[in-house]
């Protein structure tokens, strides 16, 4: 081949090299992948990205789909309904997406208890997390983002991932436990996407145009869209927190003179009972407090991997065994499980030591909480007398923190509208113990919510189950007011006066001393119960007790109840009521059931104007159906 041949193969080469090379590609949002469930018996979208004008086809089931991308380069193709199935396969013109199925696709959103994944549930499903290993359940986390200056149309992360023992630790327990029911009841592929973020209100996953009734918030959200601000505001905020937890380790002496040492002389160190707190004993204060515990192993004890549960502190802790570090957790609500390799246990002496850090508030270990030390299955208690040290008083309390993800608007700009393309069946929701501050916005806040969701999804009557809030804090002696139990009304006024709307009531399952209650099974299997009734139209019974009417028989109110759930479990005595006289006070009141009706009274109320059932931030009412599914709290004004 002569020079002025090569030359022009070369030529044609590099041209042919140059077109591959800027030949448009296709891209696709991170939902649209591999593994992705979608949602059977609805047209599909399936969209994306390309040059302007460029050509897509949408290879599936045989068929081929095609358009062009516009002037921006957006396109979209819908695919015709499609039944459950799969696995399957998908081209986008260079592109191949693989074990593809087709099932119901459920978004999962709203708070912590949403948010709280199957690792922090370990203790309870253990054989559950263990055993898991289900294609057929499959989930996308929304990362957790915030934008308050535009709906966002891209999710820059997450991924589609099948259930096995790995993937299961970072999967919402709730949704999980909804996802299983839901799958094995239909006998369908089930996808969850998951978007959730913990501490949240309701307004932060609200579109802009939702909350114009509130111009506070509004005005909120708008601060907020200042990058500077931002910056400033976070860059300042941990400039002032690092100074203070520097002060904290700097002053403390059990940091210094290393308190956790097996071998450490704490024969001058008080004591307490576990769990506690020391500030009943040394006032309140904020800084350190260190905590020994001397326990005597056996031989056959010794050397062998343990677990070690030390409930729930208040705030932080770090804990060790016999010097070594086991393990620590940096604020209040998770519990404290930590796994004690093999070597560290010795036969005979063995020491806890627990260092505890608290910013504000009453630090202390919380009380009804499991503490102990098991090894081979074998429990020793540490609910007992230990030896505690304060290392350090801090002059003022911990810089506070602006949680500026938790802003008007931020979370359904950048976790919501990149969904909505998506085809789902419905949307469970467990979120509101952020709003129990103002309760009573709650209702018309989640009534617009449901109604924008279901308008940006494109199904006026997509189902919409919320969990209602559980009971927690401390019981009360008498009626009185609760911020809780307005917003669980709130809750249930929705659930009634919206179309194809549920309710999870889970009033039964709560822990006094834990807002993150750790019966994530019956949460989700409510939640499923409901979705049956609501999306796959099952004639089931999903409520307990539903109250719908009441009316004054003398010194009686009679209650009555939705038809369906009026077939309530016999008690030997019902608990709960509280009964208001015509003066506006309140009483407990005596309930009997009497056929579909439950009767109510007070000897000493004359003049009974209203009833209230389980009106408290932790009641103990007992009314419910033959099925076990409790009455939701109510009242009758």
């Amino acid at each position: 081949m002569n020079h002025k041949n090569i030359t022009r193969t070369i030529t044609l080469m590099l041209c042919i090299f140059c077109n591959m090379l800027f030949q448009a590609k296709v891209t696709l949002p991170n939902l649209v992948s591999d593994g992705m469930v979608l949602q059977r018996n609805q047209k599909l979208n399936i969209w994306g990205k390309a040059d302007a004008n460029e050509k897509v086809e949408v290879k599936f089931l045989n068929k081929s789909y095609k358009t062009t991308a516009d002037q921006n380069g957006n396109w979209k193709i819908v695919l015709p309904e499609q039944k459950a199935g799969g696995p399957y396969t998908m081209t986008i013109n260079e592109i191949t997406l693989k074990d593809i199925l087709i099932g119901d696709v459920w978004l999962a959103s709203g708070q912590s208890n949403m948010e709280l994944p199957m690792r922090r549930l370990t203790p309870l499903y253990s054989n559950e997390i263990k055993n898991a290993n289900n294609q057929n359940i499959r989930f996308f986390t929304v990362p957790q983002k915030y934008n308050f200056k535009s709906p966002q149309t891209e999710l820059g992360g997450g991924k589609w991932e099948a259930t096995n023992p790995q993937t299961i630790l970072n999967f919402s327990g709730v949704a999980y436990f909804f996802a299983k029911d839901v799958s094995e009841k239909n006998k369908v592929p089930v996808g969850i996407i998951h978007a959730s973020l913990g501490g949240s209100p309701i307004q932060s996953w609200m579109d802009e145009n939702s909350l114009k009734k509130y111009p506070e918030y509004l005005d909120e959200a708008k601060k907020w869209q200042n990058d500077d601000l931002i910056k400033s505001t976070e860059s300042s905020e941990q400039a002032l927190s690092k100074a203070w937890y520097t002060e904290l380790d700097q002053s403390d002496i059990g940091l210094n003179q290393h308190w956790e040492k097996f071998d450490l002389n704490d024969s001058d160190w008080k004591t307490m009972k576990i769990p506690g707190s020391w500030e009943d004993t040394e006032g309140s204060f904020e800084g350190s407090v260190w905590f020994r515990k001397e326990i005597i192993l056996t031989k056959n004890q010794a050397g062998k991997a343990a677990f070690l549960n030390l409930g729930r502190i208040k705030d932080a802790d770090v804990t060790y065994i016999n010097g070594t570090k086991v393990g620590n957790v940096t604020y209040e609500y998770p519990p404290r499980w930590y796994d004690v390799p093999v070597g560290i246990l010795k036969e005979g002496k063995n020491v806890i030591a627990v260092r505890i850090s608290n910013g504000s508030g009453k630090g202390q270990f919380i009380a009804d909480k499991p503490y102990y030390l098991e090894i081979d299955g074998q429990k020793i208690d540490l609910k007992s007398e230990w030896k505690y040290k304060i290392g350090t008083k801090m002059a003022k309390m911990a810089p506070g923190t602006t949680f500026i993800r938790w802003k008007p608007t931020g979370l359904y700009n950048a976790m919501i509208n990149p969904l909505i393309n998506y085809n789902i069946t419905g949307a469970i929701w467990y979120q509101g113990e952020s709003n129990t501050g103002k309760p009573k916005e709650y209702g018309d806040l989640l009534t617009k919510m449901i109604s924008d969701w279901r308008n940006k999804f494109n199904n006026k009557e997509m189902p919409f189950i919320t969990v209602q809030l559980a009971n927690f804090m401390e019981a009360k002696a008498q009626p009185v007011e609760s911020n809780w139990a307005e917003l669980r009304d709130q809750q249930r006024k929705v659930s009634l006066q919206v179309s194809n709307a549920g309710l999870a009531v889970i009033i039964d399952i709560g822990e006094w001393n834990d807002i993150h209650p750790l019966n994530k099974k019956t949460v989700g299997d409510r939640l499923a119960l409901q979705a049956m009734k609501l999306a796959y139209e099952k004639n089931i019974v999903a409520d307990g007790p539903v109250y719908q009417s009441m009316k004054i028989d003398g010194n009686k109110i009679v209650l009555s109840f939705k038809n369906g759930t009026d077939d309530f479990a016999p008690a030997a005595e019902l608990k709960g009521f509280a009964i208001k006289n015509a003066g506006g006070n309140w009483s407990w009141a005596k309930a009997k059931i009497q056929g579909k009706t439950i009767v109510v009274w007070n000897d000493s109320v004359t003049d009974p104007v209203a009833v209230r059932y389980d009106w408290a931030d932790n009641p103990d009412g007992n009314l419910k159906n033959k099925t076990g599914l409790p009455a939701s709290p109510f009242t009758t004004e």
